[in-house]
Formats: C-alpha cells, sequence, structure tokens
C-alpha cells in the first residue's frame, strides 16, 4: 500500500517538474525570441523628438518643470506609474513597472547649466543670450533613460518575467546634489542595481572614480559709507572676501596634490564709491576621498572666519552640496563593458561628418581624437575623474554601474558652447539611442541572471567596508530650490 502511493505521488512529482522545465523552457524561448535592440529602435522616433524637447528647454537645476513633465509623460505612456514629486524636490520623480525582485532602477537626469545658450550650429551664436544650455547633454542623458526603461518593461511583459524596473528623475546634478536627497530620503533601501550613463566623446564602459565634493557660499556683512570722504567710517565685505581668498590661496602650497579648490566672486559690492556692505564668494573643494574633503572644507571655513577678523566684518556661510566619490564596481563594468563591444559604436553620415569638422576647428588640440573614433571602443582600465557626481553617493549605497557614449564631436570638452551645440544634432541623437539599448541589455541580463547582482553586491561590501555607516556630505540641509535664480 505505501509502495503504491509513494509510485503515484513519484509520478505525480514528475509530471509537476516536467510541466515546471516546460514553463521554463517556454519563458526561456520566449524571452530569447524578444528582440531588445528592436524594443529600443521602435522609440527612436519618439525618443529623438524627447530629447530635442528638453533641449530647447534647457531647464538649470530645480527649475526643470517642463523637462521633468515631458519624461514622466513618456514614462506614464508607457505603463509605469509614477510618484512626483520625490524626497521633497517639485522636479524629481520615480517611476515604477513590475513587481517583485530584483528591483533595477535607472538614473536620469535633465538639468542644464547657466549661461550656455547655443544653436545647434558649428559657430558661436548664442539662442537667447544669457540663458542656459545643455553643455552636459542631460537632455540626452534623461531621455536615453526613459527609452530603455520603457523597453525592459516590455521586455517583462512579454516573457512573463519577474521584477521591478524604476526609473529616478534625478533634477539639479550640476551643482545642486539632486541625488543625495534621494538617497539621503531612503529611496535606494530596496534598490539592486543602480545604471547610469553619461553623454561624452567617446564610448567607455571601463570602471572609474570621481571626486568627492563639498561646496559653500561665504557671505561677509560690513558696514556702507562713503570710499572718498569717510572710509573710516566703514568696513568692507569685500576686503573680507579677497582676505579669505589670499588666505585660501597660500593653503593650497598645503594640500594634497591631487585636491582641487576653485572659487567665484558672486556679489563685491555696487559702486567703487561705496564700500561694500555685502560680499560673496562661492568655494568648491574637492579630493578623491570624501574624509580628505571634509577636512580641507573645513579649513576653508576657518580661513573665511579669520578673514572677517581681521577685516571687522562678519562672515556666514551656506553648504550649497556635496557628493560622495563614484565607488566603481568591476562585476558590473565587465558586463557593461561586453554588451557595449557587441553592440559597437557608430559612423557619422556625410552631413554630420561635415559639422565635425567644422566645430573641431573651433577646438585646439582636437584633431589628435579622430573623428571616427565613434566607432571605437575605448580600452577597459581604471580611470579617475577630476570631475564629481552625485551619483557618487548613489553608487556607496548600492551597486552601481555608468558608462559614457559619443555623443558629441570627438575631441569636445563638457560644459563648452561645442557641446551644446553638438547635442542639438543627429550624430548626439545616435550616441543617445546607443546608450538607451545598452542600457536596455543591460538590465535585462540583470534580470535574467541574479547571480551578477549577487556578486556585486558582494563587490560593494568590500570595497566600503562593512561597519560604513552613509551619513550625507551636505548634512541636513534641505535642497536648495533657489540655488539658480
Amino acid at each position: 500500500m505505501r509502495g503504491q502511493a509513494f509510485r503515484q505521488l513519484r509520478s505525480g512529482w514528475c509530471s509537476w517538474l516536467g510541466l515546471v522545465l516546460m514553463f521554463s523552457v517556454a519563458v526561456s524561448a520566449s524571452a530569447a525570441e524578444v528582440d531588445v535592440d528592436e524594443l529600443v529602435n521602435a522609440q527612436a522616433d519618439a525618443a529623438t523628438e524627447l530629447a530635442q524637447e528638453i533641449w530647447n528647454f534647457a531647464e538649470l537645476g530645480y527649475l526643470e518643470k517642463r523637462s521633468s513633465v515631458r519624461l514622466q509623460d513618456f514614462l506614464r505612456a508607457g505603463g509605469f506609474i509614477i510618484t512626483a514629486p520625490a524626497a521633497e524636490i517639485p522636479t524629481a520623480f520615480t517611476a515604477s513597472y513590475g513587481s517583485g525582485e530584483p528591483v533595477i532602477t535607472l538614473l536620469a537626469e535633465f538639468d542644464a547649466l547657466p549661461g550656455l545658450s547655443q544653436a545647434a550650429e558649428p559657430v558661436r551664436r548664442a539662442l537667447l543670450e544669457g540663458a542656459g544650455g545643455h553643455a552636459c547633454g542631460h537632455h540626452l542623458f534623461g531621455a536615453a533613460s526613459v527609452t530603455a526603461a520603457v523597453a525592459i518593461a516590455q521586455w517583462l511583459e512579454e516573457t512573463g518575467a519577474s521584477g521591478t524596473v524604476r526609473v529616478y528623475g534625478t533634477p539639479a546634478e550640476e551643482g545642486g546634489s539632486g541625488k543625495v536627497y534621494l538617497a539621503r530620503a531612503g529611496l535606494f533601501d530596496d534598490v539592486d542595481v543602480a545604471l547610469h550613463w553619461h553623454p561624452s566623446d567617446r564610448n567607455n564602459a571601463s570602471p572609474s572614480s570621481t571626486n568627492a565634493n563639498k561646496s559653500g557660499r561665504f557671505t561677509f556683512h560690513g558696514i556702507a559709507a562713503h570710499a572718498a570722504s569717510a572710509p573710516h567710517r566703514g568696513r568692507s565685505a569685500l576686503d573680507g572676501v579677497e582676505a579669505m581668498n589670499y588666505m585660501v590661496n597660500m593653503m593650497r602650497e598645503h594640500v594634497p596634490s591631487d585636491a582641487r579648490i576653485h572659487y567665484v566672486i558672486t556679489d563685491g559690492g555696487d559702486a567703487p564709491n561705496i564700500v561694500p556692505e555685502r560680499a560673496q564668494v562661492y568655494y568648491y573643494v574637492r579630493h578623491p576621498r570624501a574624509a580628505t574633503v571634509v577636512e580641507l572644507f573645513e579649513r576653508v571655513v576657518t580661513a573665511g572666519q579669520a578673514a572677517a577678523l581681521g577685516t571687522d566684518t562678519t562672515m556666514d556661510h551656506e553648504v550649497m552640496h556635496g557628493n560622495y566619490p563614484l565607488m566603481p564596481n568591476d562585476t558590473l563594468a565587465r558586463l557593461v563593458d561586453g554588451n557595449l563591444r557587441e553592440l559597437g559604436g557608430f559612423r557619422y553620415n556625410a552631413v554630420e561628418r561635415q559639422f565635425a569638422k567644422q566645430i573641431r576647428q573651433t577646438l585646439p588640440g582636437s584633431e589628435a581624437i579622430p573623428i571616427d573614433s565613434t566607432l571605437e571602443i575605448q580600452p577597459f582600465m581604471f580611470r579617475q575623474s577630476m570631475g564629481s557626481t552625485d551619483v557618487g553617493d548613489v553608487s556607496w549605497l548600492v551597486p552601481t554601474v555608468g558608462f559614457t557614449t559619443a555623443t558629441w564631436v570627438p575631441g569636445t570638452p563638457a560644459h563648452s558652447w561645442q557641446a551644446v551645440a553638438a547635442g542639438g544634432t543627429s550624430g548626439a541623437h545616435k550616441g543617445m539611442l546607443l546608450a538607451a539599448r545598452l542600457l536596455a541589455r543591460t538590465g535585462i541580463e540583470l534580470f535574467e541572471d541574479p547571480q551578477i547582482i549577487d556578486n556585486a553586491k558582494t563587490e560593494l561590501v568590500q570595497r566600503r567596508g562593512e561597519d560604513f555607516h552613509y551619513e550625507a556630505l551636505l548634512g541636513d540641509r534641505q535642497p536648495p530650490l533657489d540655488y539658480r535664480l
């Protein structure tokens, strides 16, 4: 009797196992039949239109109202559930599709830079004098990320795979540390992997790091007086700024050689014959280690306090932003690099090539980089950037990987009018769509192989240490929503 029952149980179990195996094979076959590149290519026109709209808006950090809405609309049309605002930032948002684990998040930036308005032409011509421009290509960044996310969502739907794809709309990367506030609010607590990319003049998926940084505005307050008839009755706030700058410049000899300290005077008074009652200087401090940035920034603060004491003025300072250095993840970088090499670069058509030749005439030294390098994938090797990004904070919380594609004419530096001009052309759109395909491929591969995610998490813990405790460099300040006003 027991033997018969066992045989029936075994028979039923085998039948159940057979169904499971058949289902698994069916899902795998279905997944294999889905052409990820085609899912992106089908959105090419819509993605290009989206990128051009945001390029035209050229909205500055925390003021990107139209850009944010357009990105949200694109995702909503793709079936995503939108939550806005996010982390008490009016232009930040989250968008989600699917359910369960893993949770793969794509970052989407969309802010422009001040004073870099430029037509999509190979000669300097502002569209609106003094207005902003996308000199860092964030219009392409956001558009590619949402395009890839929609493609991943379609793949999840067509294959029946489990998991969640999210997009975080992250404003004010340029000096506003938008992602830091999202990180501080806990939005990455349940994220398994974060994907990002950035426009560039090269195709590169190497692991990299950046400088940590911290910035602050130092405002000096003095006493106004007639600079000729009663200078003895005044106390110059501008003297305080200049004394501070002098001391910080002397400090440069006694800081680590890989540190960077730079400043701009944002308010120097109103007229030469009035002793300035108010003056302000804006400082950035950078270094590859966050702890060193904190130490150097405090020395800058001390210099400001000493300057106020020596000029009989008062000084107050406001921390504007702070970012961790980017944490590289070799596990994820090798995955992205392999996918990028499979996809390859792209070639300019005749019109794009002529544009590139003309704009390179305005870029001394650009001839050292071949125009056809858009076809190449850069060697896989660790790279240390002297710049900074708020993606750094994210990368210390979850395994994070990024890459660049050639959206600008080879030899073009970021934050230049040439980058703005190129960003509004079809050559940039080719690089953007390459980025979208790469994001989509990588995201789907992570859904298919959870072991990659586990390995990436193990690497993150090893690099940052098991006892790591996240504390934002900008402290508990609220987002500076008016910092570009």
